[in-house]
Formats: C-alpha cells, sequence, structure tokens
C-alpha cells in the first residue's frame, strides 16, 4: 500500500454566480484539467436568504454531469424537458446534461433560513457527449450510512466503500463520492483505486492530510487523543486538497474532528473546450453549441 502524498491545497474563494448568489468556488474555470474528470466545485453556503433567494434561474449545459448534494434547506429544479422536483437535506442529484438540456435551480432555506450543499461539475468523454439527458435523484434514507467501530462515519453516495454501495450508478468517470465524519483525535485511512484522481473538501472541523511516515517539518504545538498534531499545517473550513498518486490517504483529525467530502474518478485526458455551462471537446463543437442555441435547436428530441 502507497500512501497519496498531498500535491496541492487551495482555500475555496467568493464567487458570485446565477442571479447573485454568493458562494465559495473552491476551483474551476481556470485550469480546465486541473481535477480531471472533474471541472468545478462550488460551496454554496449562507444564513442569510438575500445572498441565495434569487438563485440559478433557467440556463443551458452541454457536455457535463453535475452533481448537487443538499445538507441545509431545500433546492427546487425544473427543465426544459418537463421534469421538476425539490433536493431536500441529505438529498442528491446527478444530472447528466448530455446533449443539452435548459434548467433551474432555486435554493430556499430551512426553518433559521439556513442554506448548505454543493454543486460538483464532472465531465464527459467525447462519446458520451451528446447522450441523452438524464437524472438520478436520490432521497437521503437511500444513502447508505456506515459508522466504524472509532466513531468515523461515511455515507457512500457514488461508489463501493466498506462493503457498501452507493446508489446513483452508470457514470462515465466511475466515480467515488464520500461524505466522511472523523472524530477528534482519530487518525483514519481510506483506500482509492489507484487509478482515480482524487481530492478531499474540508468543511467542518480540521485536520492534517499527510503521509504519517513523513513529518511536516514544523514545531509540533499540540496533542490531540494522545497523538501529535501539527496544528499549523491542518485543513480546515472550505479547503480543498488534492492528492497525488497512490492507493491511500490517511487524515488525522483535529480537536473538533473533520468532516469532508473525499471525491476520486478516473481521468479522462481529452483536449477540454469550455464557455460557461458548456464543455466539449473542440472550438467548433462549442460554436455549434451556442448556435444552437440561438436558434432554437439547442434541445435534441427525445428517441
Amino acid at each position: 500500500m502507497s500512501l497519496r502524498p498531498v500535491d496541492r491545497t487551495m482555500r475555496a474563494v467568493p464567487t458570485i454566480e446565477g442571479a447573485g448568489v454568493r458562494l465559495h468556488r473552491a476551483f474551476g474555470f481556470q485550469e480546465p484539467d486541473l481535477m480531471d474528470p472533474f471541472l468545478l466545485f462550488d460551496d454554496f453556503r449562507n444564513d442569510r436568504p438575500q445572498d441565495y433567494a434569487a438563485g440559478f434561474p433557467w440556463h443551458p449545459h452541454r457536455g457535463i454531469e453535475t452533481i448537487t448534494y443538499v445538507l441545509k434547506g431545500t433546492v427546487d429544479h425544473a427543465d426544459s424537458l418537463g421534469n421538476a422536483g425539490s433536493l431536500g437535506a441529505g438529498d442528491v442529484q446527478w444530472m447528466t446534461a448530455g446533449s443539452g438540456i435548459l434548467h433551474q435551480e432555486m435554493p430556499h432555506g430551512n426553518t433559521r433560513g439556513q442554506m448548505h450543499g454543493f454543486q460538483l461539475w464532472a465531465n464527459l468523454p467525447g462519446s458520451l457527449k451528446m447522450t441523452a439527458p438524464r437524472y438520478q435523484d436520490i432521497a437521503s434514507g437511500d444513502i447508505p450510512e456506515i459508522i466504524d467501530d472509532d466513531g468515523t462515519q461515511v455515507r457512500v453516495i457514488i461508489g463501493e466503500f466498506w462493503g457498501k454501495r452507493g446508489p446513483v450508478d452508470g457514470i462515465a468517470a466511475n466515480p467515488q463520492y464520500l461524505d466522511v465524519w472523523v472524530p477528534a483525535g482519530v487518525r483514519k485511512t481510506f483506500r482509492i483505486d489507484t487509478y482515480r484522481r482524487a481530492f478531499a473538501y474540508v468543511f467542518e472541523g480540521a485536520g492534517l492530510f499527510t503521509d504519517a511516515s513523513k513529518p511536516q517539518g514544523v514545531l509540533l504545538e499540540k496533542e490531540v487523543m494522545g497523538q501529535e498534531v501539527n496544528i499549523r499545517d491542518m485543513s480546515g473550513d472550505r479547503t480543498l486538497i488534492r492528492f497525488g498518486t497512490g492507493d491511500e490517504v490517511t487524515v488525522q483529525a483535529g480537536p473538533e474532528g473533520i468532516r469532508f467530502l473525499l471525491i476520486s474518478g478516473a481521468p479522462i485526458e481529452e483536449p477540454i473546450a469550455w464557455h460557461g455551462p458548456i464543455v466539449m471537446n473542440t472550438r467548433e463543437e462549442l460554436i455549434t453549441a451556442f448556435s444552437e442555441l440561438r436558434n432554437g435547436t439547442f434541445i435534441r428530441p427525445a428517441h
């Protein structure tokens, strides 16, 4: 077994999207192949309705898949094919935009006005970019949850983990998407197939992602549950950690524990031509897509 080293750490940056939604973007647009097969990751978290209520009105997508995971509040969605529904706390939606879809997503806070969720964009290979659109709407109760002997909790949204399989299937990147909680002071190792690119996104607490055999070389300031932890090097709220190659990831939870998404997928390694909500392989395909938007032929008839 080989532990994956941390090869890049990034803080999510404030961004405004849709009709004025304030969110934090961990990656997207600037380096299209940074997280191949994933293109963009947003953390939309707010306690003020005025910062999210305008939502994401009607907009197109082609050539990608979008994964929405809601923790607090609800997200109402509708599309040009007549689909409509609402995602509540703990629910997941995987939308394959494929050949093209127009849709909208309108967030609503819970009784305390809180709204929190994530959206991840996954690329499609050229052979599937013009596939028929589809949805996989998954209720929270259908997502397996595992509690290990040390108190570690994992929700298996996509892929296989610890003998459980997530309910989302048939995804081109063969991804794994886990929601992980590691209690204070616990050091935990997670298996990730070597062929997958992988990252973690911390959204509660803090911890140290590291090869335990390679200390960071900075003064150890504190012990947690009898284990040395480098407080200065801990990754905290809204931090994304990209891992290098290997087949395991190790995290040492800090004094408040740590909750993070652990996401991996098979790289596509194809050219990317990207403008706004449309991602194709060539500039010519982009031009065609936007031309079809203008002339009303963007949505393909169902077969």
